[in-house]
């Protein structure tokens, strides 16, 4: 009976992203530990961006860090 759990910033994904994450990572460990699809469950949690940190700053910190935001 897996659980997985995914953890991504809130930053606008759609149903259908989370859709896409949820049937990926099920398809995945059907395939490769041949887990059964209907006792496989996959949580998601967006987290805000104040409350994730990379690198010892904030993501947006560490993304203007990298030039990247």
């Amino acid at each position: 009976m897996p659980y997985v759990n995914i953890k991504i910033t809130r930053e606008g994904v759609t149903p259908e992203q989370k859709a896409a994450l949820i049937k990926g990572t099920t398809d995945l460990l059907a395939d490769v530990l041949d887990k059964d699809p209907a006792t496989t469950s996959v949580v998601i949690n967006e987290v805000d961006l104040e409350d994730w940190g990379v690198g010892g700053m904030p993501v947006e910190q560490y993304r203007r860090a990298l030039g990247k935001g």
